[in-house]
């Protein structure tokens, strides 16, 4: 076997299986926002894009900077209304409506059933379904066209992975898939595919353990003197809250973990917090300056919530926030 054959291997080996889950035909790509890329690349010029007001920062500034050079038209919208997203597709005749739930890191949720309805006009149905993972929804079950997934975050789960990939409802939309990406030249890394294949292996394991975690941290934060509020879907592995004091005392907080790890990113076997509008487009989003987004690992709880309390009583101490917890 050629070293160009097992490479094909290893990719096609780590497609059939997200394929599989997924329920349609996947196509890996180098990254989550080269297979971002690739998607809105079926639109035609000029074409309408509907997309979620609230959906990851990336995916927001690609759409904004294509629609500056008048690649497409883009509308944002509260994904969570469906009312305005039928709406939204209707008025501008989008040619793609690019949802996303839960949303990127208001946790917002979206009923993809419904969505399905924009199909019948014409559009094409879009689901970015990084954070909730085929685990808990299938949206080519749902109605949707195409699946997109960041496999750098849950899909492969150990931090060491960049890769994304689309799954597509319809083989010759796969094909076409395919056959941009060789011509672009946006060839995955074949160790990058073998590593998330692996990683494939325990995400049921690694997403129980994260969510029942998620839950209860869900439920003492809420409770937490120091938490003004919890965005917490009531599944999967993320969650968020606003601490009270505004943004310094959530960047106190972030600073003061030493279970978690304040950092970008998300999925992986470590608890990870950052302050997200500490970037401009969060910031233009509406994400508020206190709110602090959690991706829950596979720690021990209690050692995980016990790490938390030490550094929202760090945050507090900088807010001069009343209470005990």
């Amino acid at each position: 076997m050629t070293s160009a054959s097992v490479s094909a291997s290893a990719v096609s080996v780590f497609e059939d299986a997200v394929g599989a889950l997924e329920g349609g035909h996947a196509v890996a790509f180098p990254s989550g926002m080269a297979a971002v890329s690739a998607v809105l690349d079926l639109v035609a010029r000029d074409g309408a894009v509907v997309a979620p007001s609230g959906a990851y920062s990336g995916t927001r500034q690609l759409l904004a900077d294509l629609a500056a050079h008048g690649r497409l038209r883009c509308t944002l919208v509260d994904v969570t209304d469906t009312r305005a997203v039928l709406g939204a597709v209707a008025l501008s005749g989008a040619a793609l409506l690019w949802a996303e739930s839960p949303t990127n890191p208001m946790m917002g949720v979206a009923d993809l059933a419904a969505l399905a309805a924009v199909r019948e006009g014409g559009a094409r149905y879009v689901v970015d379904n990084t954070f909730a993972t085929p685990i808990v929804q299938q949206p080519l079950s749902l109605g949707a066209d195409l699946v997109v997934h960041s496999a750098t975050k849950l899909l492969s789960g150990h931090s060491d992975v960049v890769l994304g990939v689309v799954v597509a409802r319809d083989e010759p939309v796969a094909a076409t898939l395919r056959a941009a990406r060789r011509d672009r030249g946006a060839t995955p890394s074949p160790s990058h595919a073998f590593l998330a294949r692996r990683g494939l292996r325990t995400l049921p394991l690694r997403f129980e353990r994260a969510s029942d975690t998620a839950a209860v941290m869900a439920e003492r934060l809420g409770a937490h003197a120091c938490v003004e509020r919890v965005l917490y879907p009531g599944f999967g592995t993320m969650l968020s809250f606003l601490v009270h004091g505004g943004a310094a005392a959530a960047d106190r907080f972030c600073a003061s973990v030493r279970v978690a790890v304040p950092a970008t990113s998300l999925g992986g076997v470590e608890t990870l917090v950052e302050r997200r509008a500490r970037y401009p487009l969060e910031v233009e989003a509406g994400v508020p300056a206190n709110l602090v987004r959690v991706s829950v690992g596979v720690e021990g709880v209690d050692d995980l919530w016990a790490d938390f309390e030490a550094a929202l009583s760090s945050a507090r101490r900088l807010s001069g926030s009343a209470g005990s917890t």
